[in-house]
């Protein structure tokens, strides 16, 4: 039951030695995400062991070339590999457009179907939806329509007490209707609650990326609670100014909306290239929020399973 996020790129906009555009990878129970895809994501994704054809859909937060240039190389190598099964890509209406360009341009499409879902960035509503997870739109406020991507497990199918099942005799049907949630009545008429049969084995996580942004208390209230937030911090403290001419945020407020969600950890990353000691900023995001940390490109941060028992 995995469930761990790999930095494949964390710096702002202009190249940086060293560093690579935005791109992060998802596992969830060994289905593969791909949140942004800035330019090299995919040579990113080859060296850290990520297989671009397990890709099940792509999420882009907002059309600026640093989240975005990547994937258009990256749909046309899946193409050469002989990719059949279809992707889904959500992101601002307009990508939809660039993408029939691409077609047009190369005279012909990948070889599998792309499937293009426009996102409302204006609104927080669920856009992906499968059996162990949803992906729900978080609204940014940056220069250009952009949106993070909050990733929430669902809530997994009861267990049955083992020690229940022996001491009332519990028959299969038994077992099937309270992994269903129902209460069990028993050949003597007494009826047993599910909640002492039954438990959720372990809390469902989440994992929201709110990249790029100003700082927001609606944000803040949309991501709470989750497990591992990745908000950027573009500028240190000092430029404050220069972060809101921007549309961007400051180490300290990226760790002030982690706080006010009551997040597990903070990741902050996208960091300007004017700035060359990372853990300064790191350290200034602590002063606010102490379990902060640096997005560092090839690592994985795993979101560990909290049981329940």
């Amino acid at each position: 039951m995995t469930f761990k996020v790999t930095i494949l790129g964390s710096s702002a906009a202009l190249p940086i030695r060293g560093k690579h555009h935005s791109a992060h990878a998802l596992n969830v129970h060994e289905q593969f995400y791909l949140v942004d895809c800035g330019e090299g994501t995919q040579t990113r994704m080859m060296e850290c062991g990520i297989n671009p054809l397990k890709l099940n859909a792509v999420f882009i937060s907002h059309l600026h070339g640093d989240h975005l240039y990547g994937l258009f190389p990256l749909v046309s190598t899946m193409s050469l590999w002989g990719r059949k099964t279809p992707l889904d890509i959500f992101a601002p209406a307009p990508l939809g457009e660039l993408l029939s360009c691409m077609d047009n341009l190369l005279g012909d499409g990948p070889v599998f179907e792309v499937r293009f879902h426009a996102v409302d960035t204006r609104e927080h509503a669920m856009v992906y939806d499968n059996k162990v997870m949803e992906v729900w739109t978080v609204p940014l406020r940056h220069r250009v329509p952009a949106a993070g991507y909050l990733f929430r497990e669902k809530q997994p199918a009861l267990n049955v007490r083992k020690e229940k099942i022996d001491y009332y005799g519990l028959d299969i049907s038994q077992i099937v209707a309270a992994k269903r949630g129902e209460d069990i009545t028993l050949e003597d008429g007494r009826v047993v609650p599910n909640d002492q049969l039954a438990y959720v084995p372990y809390v469902p996580r989440a994992y929201a990326y709110c990249s790029d942004t100003m700082p927001s208390g609606k944000i803040a209230g949309l991501v709470a609670g989750a497990d591992l937030l990745y908000h950027e911090a573009t500028f240190a403290a000092a430029d404050k100014q220069l972060a809101k001419q921007t549309g961007h945020s400051t180490t300290v407020q990226a760790a002030d909306v982690a706080q006010k969600a009551g997040v597990g950890r903070l990741l902050i990353g996208h960091f300007s290239g004017r700035y060359k000691e990372m853990s300064t900023l790191v350290d200034e995001a602590r002063t606010v929020f102490p379990n902060s940390e640096e997005a560092v490109e090839g690592r994985c941060y795993e979101i560990p399973i909290k049981r329940n028992f």
